[in-house]
Order: C-alpha cells, then structure tokens, then sequence
C-alpha cells in the first residue's frame, strides 16, 4: 500500500472506488449514502496534509474532486427544480439539506468581510453561483438587503433555474442578477466590483484556479476584495486547497478554517492598489502581514470554533 497505509487514506479510497462504480452522480439513495459517509469521514480535525502524499494518492484525489463536484451540481441542480415548482421558492429553501451549512458559512463570510470593509459594498460578483446559488440569497436578504449581487456561471440551464427562482420576489429580482459567460472571457466589468466571491469548485485544479486568479488580479479594481473558498485538512479530499502563495497581486489577508460541519475554509484577499513587478513576472505575491482580523472578534457570533491562520510572514521571505 505504501502511502495508502494511513487509514484515513484508505477509508477515503475505498469510497473513491464505491463512487467510481456508481451508474451516474445523481440523487438517489445509494449516491446520497457513500458521499454522507465520505463527507462524516472527512469532516472531523486531521493533520493530514494532502500536499505531502504521494503521487498515486494525488491523482485519485483529483478525480474525487471532480467527482465530488459533479455530485453537487447534479444535487444542487435537483433541488433547483423542485423548489421552481413552488409559487414562492425563496419560502422553501429549507427542503435542501445543506441550507443550514450555508447560512453559517455565510454569516461567517460576511463577518469577516466585515472587518475589511469601511462601507457597505453595493455591488458584489459571485463567480460560479450554479443552479443554487444560495451564498447570494442568504447574503443578499439577511446581510447586506441594499446590494446588488452579480452571479457569473459558464452553464446556461445552471443560469436558468437560478433565475426562476427569483421571479416572485420583488426585493431580490431587482437585485440579483445573471451572467452567462465564462469569467475568464469577463475583462473591464469586474472594476464595477467592490467584492468579488470565487466558489470553491471555481477551478478544480490548482492550474486552472492559479489561472482564474491572475485573471481577477488583472482586472479587478484596485483595492477590491477576494472572498474565495479553500479546504483544509481531510476536508482537503472534497475540495481544491487554495495556497496563499498563489494569490499573485493580492495582499493575502487571513484563513479561517472551520471545525464544525461548514466544510470550507475563508481566504480573504486584497487587490494591490498599484501593480505589483512581481505578478506581472510570475514571481507570486508581496504577503504582507496583517493582524488586524482578531479571532476574538467573532465570539459573539458563536464562531470559537474556528482556526485562524494570520498572514503567511518569514515563510514566504
């Protein structure tokens, strides 16, 4: 077995494989049972740095990923469907099961976007939003009820439920909109955004994510915000590891990395307000420390249970 011989490396193959023989990644019964036990495997606190395992571990995670990520476009595309059959799908989101998982990360989100903010953003991009795209409706009714979100996928009928679920609100159809578009093809409109939110399956590789990341350092406004979602940990197995190395023309600001059922971590980025000679040569960032963002902040919000990791200082000197 060699590096497979931690156990928790072989648990989480043995799912990999049961997934593999799995006639498609639809809801059903079987399909909801092996990603549970694959999630409850990978949730709890583990050391393991999916960075240092060897090769063949590597590539089996890469395509658990991918997998992983195809279940949740198929889940949250199957619920998409069932709450537009109702005549007001905003009153029914609790129907899907991972809705109170993202009123929690989303009030984490918030919170921390908060420390970094001096007024109230009034228009936010969200990268990746898919059939679902229920960070912008969380955020959108119970955090910031005067901004304007704009939600960017490369999939037309992810767009399309996503729309319909929005027409017999009159508050958030004024106020959440669509693109279709692939975000590397969006150049000049991300200076219209105070925030931008990257989703974690938004490059499902640390190539293409490197990618779209330097593509929002080119065009973003300077001074503008970078929420993205990374994994930490097991969690590592379910979702791409941002490295805060990669955020080329950003000011990498802090982590959080949740110990409760919120699977994501919460990397916060800063644009460069001149251009930086190192993103233009490919030489990574200038990380800046920045111990601002106090965990102590967040205890009346209930979130002791969070790590943070502060900026990434004489590593990187």
């Amino acid at each position: 077995m060699g590096c497979q011989d931690e156990p928790l490396v072989q648990k989480v193959w043995e799912l990999y494989e049961q997934i593999s023989s799995l006639e498609n990644l639809k809801p059903s019964k079987d399909v909801n049972m092996i990603f549970t036990k694959l999630v409850l495997s990978c949730t709890p606190p583990n050391p393991i740095d999916v960075t240092k395992l060897c090769k063949k571990v590597q590539e089996m995670r890469s395509k658990l990923i991918r997998l992983c990520g195809e279940a949740e476009g198929h889940l949250e595309s199957h619920y998409s469907t069932i709450l537009g059959s109702y005549e007001n799908p905003l009153d029914h989101l609790n129907i899907f099961p991972y809705y109170s998982n993202y009123l929690k990360l989303s009030l984490l989100e918030f919170n921390i976007l908060s420390q970094h903010i001096t007024h109230v953003p009034s228009k936010i991009a969200f990268v990746g939003s898919g059939p679902l795209p229920l960070t912008s409706i969380v955020l959108a009714s119970k955090h910031l009820t005067n901004t304007t979100f704009h939600n960017y996928d490369i999939d037309p009928l992810a767009n399309s439920q996503a729309i319909g679920l929005f027409s017999s609100d009159s508050d958030l159809s004024k106020r959440i909109f669509f693109h279709t578009n692939d975000i590397m093809n969006v150049t000049n409109d991300l200076k219209d955004y105070e925030v931008v939110f990257l989703a974690a399956l938004v490059g499902m590789d640390k190539e293409d994510k490197v990618k779209v990341v330097d593509h929002l350092a080119k065009y973003m406004a300077p001074g503008a915000l970078l929420m993205l979602r990374s994994a930490h940990g097991a969690r590592a197995f379910l979702y791409p590891v941002l490295d805060p190395r990669d955020l080329r023309g950003f000011e990498f600001l802090s982590v959080f990395h949740p110990t409760d059922e919120i699977i994501n971590s919460v990397v916060i980025a800063r644009k460069y307000a001149m251009p930086t000679h190192s993103l233009e040569k490919g030489l990574g960032p200038i990380i800046l420390p920045n111990k601002c963002a106090e965990i102590q902040a967040f205890n009346h919000f209930n979130q002791g249970n969070m790590i943070e990791e502060l900026a990434i200082e004489d590593k990187l000197s």
